[in-house]
């Protein structure tokens, strides 16, 4: 039975214009009466609100309760707070913070940084909060809708129960945990992106997955690499055209991004090219890798660390993403990661496995599914159905035993959730720095400062910025003097906490 909103009838002064209440216009009525009342709503739609409500709400509590405690960082959160703000305020992406770092002014782009237009998105959540907390908040909603993307996918391979499995493995997995305990990143929107392409166009809903793989692009200037590899996936499934037109638009989209709209943006095409082994750029690396193979092959096995991450990126699936043509989605990210000349890129000490995580839990669900068929097929199991909900809950026993390693094991220790020991006298020396001012900050400051006043970043160059706030163990009492002598004057110096002023 439809849910009937009634509009009572109320008497009308003659005097007065009568307002009609929204509920009175018929589409809004029809609009109403389609929605089913809450006791009403699909347990299912129920079950995953609540996996991703109780998600989101882990992730947040983790990065607030670091930004309660002074424990997050200048780099990168003041960085995107900035960005993000700009749109907030109908102004371009300035990020002074690194622009003054590098050297190229207050008036420096993100967009010239990393191409990540899709920042705009968040900006309508700061008219509601102005700060970074929005930002950490914003990420743990995204990570967590990603599940119903994979619920929908794995519950169509496997069932329903592996597919709630599936769902809490993801968002326990490390990946994810570790992307949270490194504050915000560009990285937030990837996972329901691809696992929205991916799961849609598996579906055969061509537009939906396409507009996602769109979205990716938006992210970041090198997330062409992901949508290439989709395209080689739906390419090797029997959907030929579409896939390699999916290779064809990631590929020119990158290379688009990187050598046209960043230096438009004032950035440079090789800021970020960190394959110096193998190439000037991609058509070098990709010459490089038809005719001397074997050096990739070097490249990629040169450091313990690259193989030490590319088993613990698998380990989450048990290996059986590696059945699955879907992981070719991931192979090219992760081939350009360990390609590089970058040591951040191998370690899984930052975000850069959340590009990849949804898609290997996919091509992991996807694998089973091809492993259960071929023992079907071979009869060399009875009820290999069965060995979907067995490796669901084996991929969820994982995902447990990693959790005290990585950052969610901080969550389960009571002095995560203590105040900072100098709480106090952070609080004081924060007070003394004046709204709308430029002030340079070590890195536990900065996103106390961002969202009142310039924020930079405190790195021992002697600049002239009006104030700076910062912790100063021992090991810094001489750069402090320093700055005295160069006209600064000590406000404030207490607990290895000081605040310095230029001039009077």
């Amino acid at each position: 039975m439809a849910w009937r909103t009634r509009v009572p009838d109320r008497p009308v002064d003659s005097a007065t214009p009568r307002r009609r209440s929204p509920l009175a216009i018929p589409a809004v009525r029809r609009v109403l009466a389609a929605v089913p009342p809450p006791g009403r709503w699909p347990r299912h739609v129920v079950a995953l609100a609540a996996v991703c409500a109780v998600a989101a709400g882990v992730y947040s509590l983790h990065g607030l309760t670091k930004l309660r405690a002074f424990r997050t960082g200048t780099y990168d959160l003041t960085i995107f707070d900035q960005a993000v703000r700009g749109y907030a305020h109908f102004r371009p992406p300035v990020v002074p913070l690194l622009g003054v770092t590098l050297d190229r002014g207050t008036d420096y782009l993100q967009l010239a940084d990393h191409f990540s237009p899709i920042l705009a998105l968040l900006a309508p959540l700061y008219w509601l909060h102005d700060g970074p907390a929005t930002l950490i908040v914003a990420q743990a909603v995204l990570f967590a809708l990603a599940v119903p993307f994979l619920w929908t996918f794995t519950r169509r391979r496997l069932g329903t129960a592996p597919a709630y499995l599936v769902a809490v493995a993801y968002a326990l997995s490390w990946p994810i945990a570790q992307t949270v305990g490194v504050e915000f990143h560009e990285v937030a929107f990837v996972p329901v992106l691809t696992a929205a392409a991916i799961e849609r166009l598996d579906a055969g809903r061509r537009l939906p997955g396409l507009l996602a793989l769109a979205g990716l692009l938006l992210t970041k200037e090198d997330a062409g690499l992901i949508v290439a590899g989709v395209g080689a996936w739906l390419f090797l499934t029997r959907r030929r055209r579409l896939g390699a037109a999916v290779v064809v638009g990631g590929v020119a989209a990158m290379e688009l991004t990187r050598k046209v709209l960043i230096p438009l943006a004032g950035g440079r095409a090789d800021e970020r090219w960190y394959f110096s082994q193998l190439g000037a750029d991609l058509p070098d690396v990709l010459r490089t890798a038809v005719t001397d193979p074997l050096r990739v092959l070097g490249v990629l096995t040169a450091d313990q660390v690259k193989l030490d991450t590319t088993v613990l990126l698998l380990w989450p699936t048990l290996f059986l993403c590696l059945l699955s043509p879907i992981a070719l989605a991931a192979l090219p990210h992760v081939a350009e990661r360990m390609l590089s000349d970058a040591p951040n890129w191998w370690s899984t000490a930052w975000h850069y496995d959340a590009f990849t995580v949804a898609i290997l839990f996919l091509a992991g669900v996807d694998g089973t599914a091809r492993l259960i068929r071929w023992l079907r097929r071979k009869e060399r199991i009875t009820e290999p159905e069965r060995l979907g909900l067995l490796w669901s809950v084996a991929i969820c026993a994982v995902a447990l035993t990693l959790v005290p390693h990585r950052p969610f094991g901080e969550l389960l220790r009571p002095d995560f959730y203590a105040a900072d020991a100098r709480a106090a006298a952070r609080q004081e020396a924060l007070a003394l720095i004046p709204d709308g001012v430029v002030v340079e900050a070590s890195n536990d400051f900065g996103p106390h400062l961002s969202a009142r006043d310039t924020a930079l970043w405190w790195d021992y160059r002697h600049r002239r910025t009006p104030w700076i706030i910062a912790s100063a163990g021992q090991d810094l009492r001489g750069m402090i003097d320093d700055y005295v002598r160069d006209g600064y004057r000590l406000l404030f110096d207490r607990e290895d906490i000081v605040v310095l002023r230029l001039g009077g």
